[in-house]
């Protein structure tokens, strides 16, 4: 346990440390906030994920590299999205509706379609990360286009950025180098300690991977998305969560396949549990996103109130719960398709009726 929190403590503030620095070394080169935003920051969030998937390949833990991208992905949009919407409803640029989150949905369905066969190999993990660095300059190029008003939240965001005691370059790359020491030796002694709760809870771990690990290294997107709404940045809040989830699945899975020994076993309750609901959640975004391009507080509650739901599902099955076959039916039979009508009769009907004003 002790060594969990010393890894979780090294992690996010390793993270904080990396992001700080290399956001304020990236603008003191002169290269703009809105690129620093979409490219440092979405990067940084992801560092945790990045550094305890890359060890826990690299040392054959692989349940743990994959639960953590698939568990911190639905944490991020459930939970983190859920948690900040209902602070503050969220506004969803058009952007993110049109282009993230169709990205995010290709990005986890091909994820799914390359673990079909039980594993992912490192030639699919060349691809993946290949796929992450077109994606990035594809961005940065996007930026340049961006409105006076997307630079200015951005500008806003990081109006305190060149002023204070980091402001000279040096400093700056100091900063960056402690952060990426403290990820190197946090994710080591997170991903030891899962092992051994894996071990002495008697469960796998995949399932510690998809709870206390994905829940631990997505902190710093908690952080981000809570402070960003918080702010009256509503469009950081979502793109940091949407961009995070992208980066988890192209860099993360990619760079962990590329240095693993071996192919990236995948366990068939992943294939065929797991990853289809982590596909559902990303689909799910549309229709929420398109009704009014906002994030009310009732759709907050309801994802919050799933990923807890979700959460008890994988206790039950760690436990041998007797309860599970009656809990699966319950959600299976009602619950999920009741949110299911819940989320796409109110996107369906704005559609309608912003058809109806364009007919017009």
């Amino acid at each position: 346990m002790l060594w969990f929190v010393f890894g979780l403590v090294a992690l996010v503030l390793g993270a904080e440390l990396l992001v700080r620095g290399a956001s304020k070394l990236a603008l003191s080169m002169g290269i703009s906030p809105l690129v620093v935003g979409l490219t440092v920051v979405a990067f940084g969030t992801s560092a945790p994920e990045l550094a305890v998937s890359v060890q826990s390949a690299w040392s054959g833990q692989v349940g743990i590299a994959l639960g953590n991208v698939v568990g911190s992905n639905m944490f991020n949009v459930l939970f983190i999205l859920g948690l900040s919407a209902l602070i503050v409803p969220l506004v969803v640029h058009q952007q993110i509706i049109r282009q993230e989150v169709p990205v995010m949905i290709a990005a986890s369905l091909l994820l799914w379609a390359m673990a079909a066969d039980g594993g992912i190999s490192r030639w699919e993990g060349f691809l993946l990360a290949g796929l992450v660095v077109t994606y990035t300059l594809f961005i940065i190029r996007q930026s340049r286009r961006e409105t006076a008003a997307i630079r200015a939240e951005y500008d806003e965001a990081f109006e305190e950025t060149l002023t204070g005691w980091d402001a000279h370059w040096s400093v700056q790359a100091l900063l960056l180098l402690s952060g990426l020491m403290l990820l190197v030796l946090g994710s080591r002694w997170l991903v030891e300690a899962a092992v051994t709760f894996a071990q002495f809870l008697g469960v796998s771990e995949l399932i510690i991977g998809l709870t206390i690990v994905a829940v631990g290294t997505s902190l710093p997107e908690v952080a981000t998305s809570i402070m960003a709404a918080l702010r009256g940045e509503r469009d950081i809040a979502v793109g940091n969560v949407v961009g995070s989830n992208i980066f988890n699945i192209l860099s993360v899975l990619g760079f962990s396949a590329s240095v693993a020994p071996g192919d990236l076993t995948v366990t068939p309750s992943m294939i065929s549990f797991d990853l289809p609901i982590m596909v559902a959640v990303a689909v799910a975004c549309l229709p929420v996103f398109f009704n009014g391009a906002c994030i009310s507080r009732g759709e907050g509650a309801l994802f919050l109130a799933l990923y807890l739901a979700y959460t008890l599902y994988l206790f039950l099955l760690a436990a041998h719960h007797d309860a599970l076959n009656g809990y699966s039916m319950v959600m299976g039979g009602f619950v999920l398709p009741l949110v299911a009508v819940v989320i796409v009769v109110p996107a369906w009907r704005h559609w309608n009726r912003e058809r109806a004003r364009s007919d017009l």
